[in-house]
């Protein structure tokens, strides 16, 4: 087991400058954390004992690592210190009373500079629920609201992108208008050069949160260079072709407390900023299944962390929806922080009024695991344990409520990313499943 783990750090260092990864890219020191369950999971009662290792250039170093537990996100209810010797210690963890995920936090100052590390893992996993509970009439108001937003006709402009094209892609950037309200939806579509009428299945990809141009539109070029046509949205109708330092304005202007998009208008169901958001995606699946390429059959929502959270919601409120892939799905259990348990992100805060009794009247309603109970197609899900972005604690939550056929894929090690092998493997699942 050592050698597995060793080894997958080693290629983690080695592509680690694509992306926010658990360990700096070129650096000389490196943690490796060794749980005494392969699979980093346990049973309530069942005590974890981490193995903790420390090496500079590859060699074993000393030193007194600082050490604290808690729950998933919350604060830490144990601590104490260790001395590596040879580089390394064992760490005992203790146990869970209840379903649950536990972090182990580690701190060492070495030559003048402190290295901090954490590792998480589970216990009963299968058994964790959620604190959000679905309203008696969920189902009965986003019923209502989509046979209010089909009244509103499908209209999109559609522009040919040359810079985005080449000999095997065609890419076009597209407005979608999605109500009276006037928001709307841009997006870049992307399809196989050449396709023929009825070829091709059709994949959805909402963004991640934020706002931002469309940064996902090239970078998973292989799919329509393998046959699908896919579209990457933008959510908050803002031209993508903007430049950075204008898309910087308009976040100091307009979402200067981070993604505070997310608690606009959270206080009335019919107001909050996400509702013509969820009911969007319905309208960027008119366009989808409009076009003449489609397969006539095969609707697929693809997305990760926000992404991710939409492409279930969308599944959910969507019947020509054939297949959903998430990724550690946002927007999971979001209410939970109100009885100070690990909630979903944008991780609402008491001070941000989300918790007030208005506030939580509304987030049932919006919440992934309420959607998630409502889903009959067959899901693949991944997610990772050290991610505090998107917690472990909030996908099972997800993922233990969904009655459909259902498929995971268990990253561990991973924080808030995907490698390139998972989501090209994501993108084979979704064709050993086509109708």
């Amino acid at each position: 087991m050592k050698r597995i783990v060793l080894n997958l750090l080693f290629l983690l260092c080695v592509l680690g400058a694509q992306a926010v990864e658990n360990y700096p890219y070129r650096s000389d020191y490196l943690w490796v954390t060794v749980p005494d369950h392969a699979d980093w999971l346990y049973q309530v009662g069942e005590k974890a004992t981490v193995e903790v290792q420390f090496y500079q250039y590859g060699m074993p170093r000393d030193g007194v690592v600082e050490w604290q537990v808690g729950t998933d996100l919350l604060a830490a209810d144990q601590k104490g210190s260790v001395t590596l010797k040879n580089g390394r210690a064992k760490i005992n963890m203790g146990t869970a009373k209840k379903p649950c995920f536990r972090d182990l936090r580690l701190k060492m100052t070495l030559d003048g500079r402190t290295y901090e590390h954490h590792i998480k893992v589970g216990f009963s996993v299968d058994k964790i629920q959620p604190f959000t509970k679905e309203p008696k009439d969920f189902w009965q108001f986003w019923q209502q609201n989509l046979q209010e937003a089909k009244k509103f006709p499908l209209s999109y402009t559609k522009e040919y992108v040359k810079e985005m094209s080449n000999s095997k892609v065609d890419a076009w950037r597209l407005k979608i208008e999605l109500d009276r309200e006037r928001h709307s939806f841009y997006a870049y579509l992307l399809m196989p050069k050449g396709a023929k009428p009825g070829s091709c299945p059709v994949v959805l990809t909402p963004p991640g949160a934020g706002v931002k141009p469309i940064r996902d539109a090239t970078t998973r070029r292989f799919y329509p260079e393998n046959g699908f046509i896919r579209m990457a949205l933008d959510i908050h109708g803002i031209n993508p072709t903007l430049s950075e330092e204008v898309f910087a304005e308009i976040r100091a202007a307009f979402d200067n407390k981070g993604n505070a998009y997310l608690r606009q208008g959270l206080e009335d169901r019919n107001l909050y900023y996400m509702k013509h958001v969820y009911l969007g995606l319905i309208k960027a699946v008119d366009v989808l299944t409009a076009l003449p390429e489609w397969d006539g059959r095969n609707v697929v929502m693809q997305g990760g962390s926000q992404g991710g959270a939409l492409a279930l919601i969308g599944t959910a409120l969507d019947e020509r929806v054939t297949l959903c892939v998430a990724n550690h799905p946002a927007l999971s259990d979001m209410a939970a922080g109100a009885a100070n348990l690990t909630s979903g992100y944008p991780h609402f805060t008491k001070e941000s009024g989300a918790y007030s009794e208005a506030c939580m009247k509304t987030l049932p309603y919006y919440d992934v695991v309420n959607f998630a109970r409502h889903i009959k197609v067959p899901v693949y899900m991944t997610w990772g344990y050290n991610d505090n972005t998107c917690p472990p604690t909030t996908s099972y939550a997800v993922w233990n409520v969904l009655t459909c056929p259902k498929e995971k894929l268990l990253t561990p090690i991973n924080e808030h990313w995907t490698s390139d092998a998972t989501d090209r493997g994501q993108m084979d699942w979704i064709r050993k499943h086509l109708k």
